[in-house]
C-alpha cells in the first residue's frame, strides 16, 4: 500500500516543498507540495526526479575500507577505528594544519553538513580548509563582510515587489537561483514583466533568462566589473545618486564618487564591448525606477574582479536608494540566526589573517582556495607541513577544482584520506575510508544555510520520509563519529558532540543582555528542549534562541521545533522588511562604501580599461537538470540537451572550420579535451561554452551511468593560476582557450 509523505527538496537551491509517494520503503513518485508556505506546489525535474535520485543502485550502502591497496565492504565500527588510526597520527607527528579538510556544495543542502562542519573544524584546530565556495560564490561573501562587516550579510532582491530587476552573470531559470533562495524564480520573473516592471539581462550567453527579458546585453566575459563601475560614475555624474533612507548609514560617499572617476562609459566601452551609451541607459533606468534591484551571480563571481564586481552590484543598489527597502535588495533573517543583537559597532571583517604555505594566498572567510589544494599536498617548503591527510565530505574537487589532473595524482599520495560520500567518484576513489550517509529520504531536513537568503521568511521542516534502511548510519551521527574520531575521542557516544554544542550556545546565551535568555540556568534551559535526537535538540535550540523564537517561554507565540511540527508545510513569516543598521557589523557602524582592500584592488580594474583581449575566450554552463557532478549518474537528470557540448557560435565555427557535431579539441592553460561541437548563436562571437561537472572517464568509480556518457572536464582547461586576488575564488569564466577542428587534420 502507498502513502505519501512531505519532504524539502535538498537538490537546489530552491528549496521546493515536496509530496512524496512511496511504496513500502521506496520513493515512486514526487509532485510539489501545493500547501508549502514557500513553493506552493512548484518543482523542477531534479525535484520530479527525486526517487530516482534517492533509489540509484551505485549509492554506497555500507561503509569501505582499504585494505590491500583495495576498498572493500567494512562495518562502521572497523570504519571509524580506521578513522581514528589514520587522522590521529598525522596530527601528532605533523600538526593540525597538516590535516585538511575539504567541504562540498551538498553541504549547505543538509542537516549535517550545516550543523557539524564547525565543530569538526574547532576540534582539529587546523587552518587548511578548502570548500566549494572559491569555485563559486566566495567574492559576494568578501564583499559583503567589507561593506557591511558580516561575510554571510548578502542582501537578496526582494523579487516579488521590484519594478526593475537587473541581472548580471545569472542564469535563474536554469540555476533556479542562487545566493537568492526563491522557488518558482522564472514564475516571479514573468510575473515582474506582468505588472510592468523592467529585467535586464547581462550575459554573454542567451540563456533562458536571456531570453525572457526585456533587453538582452551581451558582454565580454570578464568585464562585468567595468560595466558595473562606469554605471556608477554615470549615476554620480548626472547627479542621480539618491541614498533616500540610507544617508545616516553610509560613509565614504565622497571617496567612492573620487575612486570611480576613471571609469567613463566611453573607456569602458571598448573593453565591456558595450557601447557608452547603452551603459548611460541602464544607470539612469536603474536610477528613474520606481524601485529596482540589481543581482550578480556564478558568472560575475568566477571571474579575474570577481569581488569588485560583487562589491559595485551592492554600490549601485545603495548609490540609488534600493538597499534595505521593499522592492529593492534586502536583508533576509533566518529563523536560525542568532538572536539580533542590538544596532552598533561591530569587530568587522578581515582578510588575509593568514596565508596558503606554498603560494601565500590570504585566506578568506577562514578559507584558502580550493585552486591550491593540490600544491598544498604534493609541494614541500619550509614553511610549514604539506596536507599529509584529508577529510572530505561531499566534496568532489578532482573535477570541481582546476587542473583536476594534478590533483588526482596529490590524492594518491596522502598518507590517509577519508570521504564522506554516497558514491565512489573520482575524488572518493583515492579515500582509504568510506562513510556512505543514507538517501535523502532517510534523512530530516532544515535549509540552514538557504534560509538566511530567502526571499520571503519562512520555517520549515521535514522529518525522514523513510525509516533509515539495515546497515544504515544517519549522515549526523556520520559526522558526529567522525568529529570524535578525527579529534581523539574515538569510542565516545556520538550524542556528547551536540550536548557540547548545546552546553556551549547557552552558557554564552545566558550571558548576553539582549538575549532572551539572560541570567537564566543553562542546565534548565537545555532540560527544556525538545526532539528526537540531538539534531533536533540543536534545531529546537536555534529556532528558539532566533529572531522568531519563543525564547524559551519569553515570547509565547515564537517559534519552537513544537510549533514547526505542528505545521508540517511550514510556517510563513512574511516579506523581507527594512533592517538596518541592525546586520551591520563594521567597525563604524555604517556601510564602508569604501574599504580600504577595494581601494587598493581598483587599480588593477583601472589597467583592465586599457587592455582589448583577442582571440576565443571560455565561459561555463548549467542545465536546469544537474546541478553537481553526481546528478549525472542519474539516467531521469541526463540526454536530452543535458550534454557536454562546446558551444560555438556559427561565425567563429566557419572561420575555425567546425562543423555541428564534428569533435574539436579545446586547448587552455591546465591541459586539453576534445568534444563534440554545438554550433549555436547562443553564445556571442569570440565566446566558447562548456559545462561543468562532467568527465567521468576515471578508473575506479562506480558512477555506471554517468560512464556511459562522460563528457569531459571543463576545469582542466584551468591550471588554477588565475583567482581574484581578494576572495581567492577561481577564474572560470572568460579564459583564454584554442579551438582546433579535428576532422580539418585528417
Amino acid at each position: 500500500m502507498s502513502r505519501t509523505a512531505l519532504r524539502i527538496c535538498p537538490l537546489c537551491e530552491a528549496t521546493c516543498g515536496l509530496t512524496l509517494t512511496i511504496e513500502g520503503t521506496r520513493v515512486t513518485g514526487a509532485r510539489g507540495d501545493r500547501e508549502d508556505v514557500f513553493s506552493k506546489g512548484f518543482i523542477c525535474p531534479k525535484g520530479a526526479s527525486f526517487g530516482a535520485v534517492d533509489g540509484d543502485p551505485d549509492r554506497l550502502r555500507t561503509p569501505l575500507v582499504r585494505k590491500d591497496g583495495e576498498l572493500r565492504e567494512a562495518t562502521w565500527a572497523e570504519a571509524f577505528d580506521a578513522v581514528a588510526a589514520g587522522i590521529r597520527p598525522v596530527v601528532e607527528r605533523h600538526g593540525p594544519h597538516a590535516v585538511g579538510v575539504v567541504l562540498g556544495n551538498p553541504n549547505v543542502h543538509t542537516m549535517a553538513g550545516a550543523l557539524y562542519p564547525s565543530v569538526l573544524l574547532a576540534g582539529l584546530g587546523t587552518r587548511s580548509l578548502f570548500t566549494a565556495s572559491t569555485v563559486d560564490q566566495m567574492p559576494k561573501h568578501v564583499s559583503s563582510g567589507l561593506l557591511f562587516g558580516d561575510a554571510n550579510a548578502i542582501p537578496v532582491p526582494d523579487l516579488d515587489h521590484t519594478d526593475h530587476l537587473l541581472v548580471i552573470g545569472a542564469n535563474p531559470l536554469e540555476s533556479n537561483g542562487s545566493l537568492c533562495t526563491a522557488p518558482d524564480f522564472p514564475g516571479k520573473l514573468k510575473a515582474l514583466r506582468a505588472r510592468g516592471g523592467t529585467l535586464t539581462v547581462i550575459d554573454p550567453r542567451r540563456t533562458r533568462t536571456a531570453k525572457l527579458a526585456d533587453r538582452h546585453i551581451e558582454i565580454r566575459p570578464g568585464a562585468d566589473a567595468l560595466l558595473l563601475a562606469a554605471m556608477a560614475y554615470t549615476l554620480f555624474e548626472e547627479e542621480l545618486v539618491d541614498l533616500g533612507e540610507l544617508t545616516p548609514h553610509v560613509e565614504g560617499l565622497d571617496e567612492l564618487r573620487d575612486a570611480v572617476r576613471d571609469f567613463t562609459p566611453e573607456a569602458a566601452a571598448p573593453a565591456c564591448d558595450v557601447d557608452a551609451g547603452t551603459i548611460r541607459t541602464l544607470a539612469r533606468e536603474l536610477a528613474a525606477a520606481p524601485t529596482a534591484a540589481v543581482y550578480g551571480r556564478i558568472g560575475s563571481c568566477t571571474v579575474p574582479f570577481g569581488t569588485l564586481g560583487s562589491w559595485l552590484v551592492d554600490i549601485l543598489n545603495i548609490l540609488t536608494g534600493n538597499l534595505d527597502r521593499p522592492g529593492g535588495a534586502l536583508f533576509p533573517q533566518s529563523p536560525t540566526d542568532r538572536t539580533p543583537r542590538p544596532a552598533g559597532p561591530g569587530h568587522g571583517f578581515r582578510l588575509a589573517r593568514w596565508h596558503s604555505r606554498v603560494s601565500g594566498h590570504p585566506e578568506a572567510k577562514g578559507e584558502l582556495p580550493l585552486s591550491a589544494l593540490a600544491e598544498e599536498i604534493d609541494t614541500a617548503t619550509e614553511e610549514g607541513e604539506p596536507v599529509r591527510a584529508l577529510i572530505a565530505v561531499a566534496a568532489n574537487p578532482v573535477l570541481s577544482a582546476p587542473d583536476g589532473d594534478r590533483l588526482d595524482k596529490a590524492l594518491g599520495s596522502l598518507d590517509f584520506m577519508v570521504s564522506v560520500d554516497p558514491y565512489l567518484n573520482e575524488t572518493s576513489r583515492h579515500a582509504h575510508v568510506v562513510l556512505p550517509p543514507p538517501p535523502p529520504s532517510q534523512s530530516a531536513h532544515h535549509d540552514f544555510a538557504f534560509n538566511t537568503l530567502a526571499v520571503r521568511g519562512q520555517a520549515r521542516y521535514s522529518r525522514p520520509a523513510v525509516p533509515l534502511g539495515p546497515g544504515r548510519m544517519a549522515e549526523t551521527e556520520i559526522l558526529a563519529r567522525l568529529i570524535l574520531a578525527a579529534t581523539g575521542m574515538h569510542g565516545a557516544d556520538p550524542s556528547a558532540v551536540d550536548d557540547l554544542v548545546i552546553g556551549q550556545t547557552l552558557g554564552k546565551a545566558v550571558k548576553e543582555p539582549h538575549s532572551p535568555v539572560h541570567d537564566r540556568d543553562p542546565q534548565d534551559l537545555a532540560a527544556l528542549l525538545t526532539g528526537e535526537n540531538g539534531p533536533e535538540r540543536r534545531l529546537d535550540l536555534m529556532l528558539r534562541l532566533g529572531p522568531y523564537g519563543d525564547g524559551f517561554g519569553a515570547r509565547p507565540d515564537g517559534l519552537s521545533l513544537e510549533k514547526l511540527l505542528a505545521h508540517p508545510h511550514g510556517i510563513d513569516l512574511g516579506p523581507l522588511r527594512p533592517r538596518l543598521p541592525q546586520p551591520l557589523k563594521t567597525r563604524s557602524g555604517r556601510i564602508e562604501l569604501l574599504p580600504q582592500p577595494i581601494v587598493d584592488d581598483l587599480p588593477r580594474l583601472e589597467k583592465a580599461l586599457r587592455e582589448r583581449p583577442t582571440g576565443l575566450v571560455l565561459v561555463g554552463r548549467r542545465h536546469l537538470r544537474s546541478n553537481n557532478s553526481w546528478m549525472h549518474n542519474v539516467p531521469a537528470l541526463t540526454g536530452g540537451t543535458n550534454r557536454c557540448t562546446l558551444h560555438i557560435h556559427p561565425e567563429d565555427a566557419e572561420r575555425l572550420g567546425v562543423r555541428d557535431g564534428a569533435a574539436v579539441r579545446v586547448k587552455g592553460a591546465g591541459g586539453e579535451v576534445t568534444a563534440p561541437a554545438e554550433v549555436t548563436d547562443g553564445v556571442r562571437r569570440g565566446v566558447v561554452s562548456l559545462p561543468h561537472g562532467w568527465g567521468h572517464d576515471r578508473p575506479g568509480t562506480r558512477l555506471s551511468h554517468a560512464a556511459t556518457d562522460p563528457g569531459v572536464n571543463v576545469n582542466q582547461l584551468l591550471d588554477g593560476k588565475l583567482l581574484d586576488p581578494l576572495s581567492g575564488n577561481a577564474v572560470l569564466n572568460g579564459v583564454p582557450v584554442e579551438i582546433t577542428a579535428l576532422a580539418a587534420q585528417l
